[in-house]
């Protein structure tokens, strides 16, 4: 098959081939590595793309966030909708075709509402964080200040460092359960054309059945990601890819037929 010819066969119907597995399955504890090492061979099909893919991603970032006022809040929009074109990408390289710079706007193409959809409410939810932060840190500060006593401002001064310590732990905590829900929802409209809140809910159940495995993915790409930050950054063009096709592993293993999985990439999903 041409690239060509793969690219406008992906284009038709992104998940063909692939049965959807609901609720997902629950993957093993070591299987959070086996995600990583199965990410790793489909960057390795195409490190170049990959690596072009993150400087274009890097441009396109800076140019709309130059956008004064909603530059930044329509990139995070956008992001559901590019992490769909990442999708279809890791779905040709998993079935031994082409990495065509095509595929990152496949996501443009194909489903750009629901993908959209998910964006916003990933967009909702962050300002639904900033906003539990505000709370925290503001209220206690200001009221008081409106006390108009010098010791009760001085003690809140003093006092506001454990607040926005107590804040961000709480801005942590609201942010953990906003990423499970989105985490496999781009992958989930994208090749399963599922509704936005459905894929999300899909996702929300799906991570913390897969609560063990996740841990010690997440532990392992923060030890990468620190060491990939030591070479000016640079390190990152490749930290961040292996993100995306991990997380394409980790969807395929828990939310797609097995059979179908092992038929499509034998050497990488068994």
């Amino acid at each position: 098959m041409s690239a060509t010819e793969s690219a406008a066969s992906t284009e038709e119907a992104p998940g063909a081939g692939l049965e959807l597995v609901l609720p997902g399955r629950r993957e093993e504890a070591g299987d959070g590595w086996t995600w990583i090492a199965q990410g790793w061979t489909l960057f390795a099909r195409a490190p170049l793309m990959w690596v072009i893919s993150m400087v274009i991603l890097f441009v396109v970032m800076i140019a709309v966030s130059l956008v004064p006022m909603i530059g930044s809040l329509v990139f995070q929009v956008l992001q559901a909708v590019i992490a769909g074109g990442f999708v279809v990408a890791c779905r040709s390289l998993e079935r031994g075709d082409d990495f065509d710079l095509e595929h990152l706007f496949a996501g443009f193409k194909k489903r750009f509402g629901p993908l959209a959809i998910v964006g916003l409410l990933l967009l909702a939810g962050w300002v639904g964080i900033f906003l539990v932060f505000g709370v925290f840190v503001g209220f206690s500060v200001l009221g008081a200040f409106l006390t108009g006593d010098p010791e009760a401002m001085m003690a809140s001064m003093m006092a506001s460092i454990g607040v926005i310590m107590i804040g961000t732990l709480v801005a942590v905590g609201l942010s953990v359960p906003l990423m499970a829900a989105y985490w496999f929802a781009p992958a989930l409209v994208m090749m399963h054309d599922m509704k936005p809140m459905e894929a999300m809910k899909a996702s929300f159940f799906a991570c913390f059945r897969n609560f063990v495995p996740f841990l010690i993915y997440g532990l392992v790409m923060l030890v990468a990601g620190i060491v990939a930050v030591i070479p000016f950054g640079l390190g990152m063009l490749v930290w961040v890819p292996l993100a995306i096709t991990s997380t394409y592993v980790a969807y395929r293993r828990i939310f797609t037929e097995q059979e179908a999985a092992q038929a499509a990439a034998p050497a990488m999903i068994a």
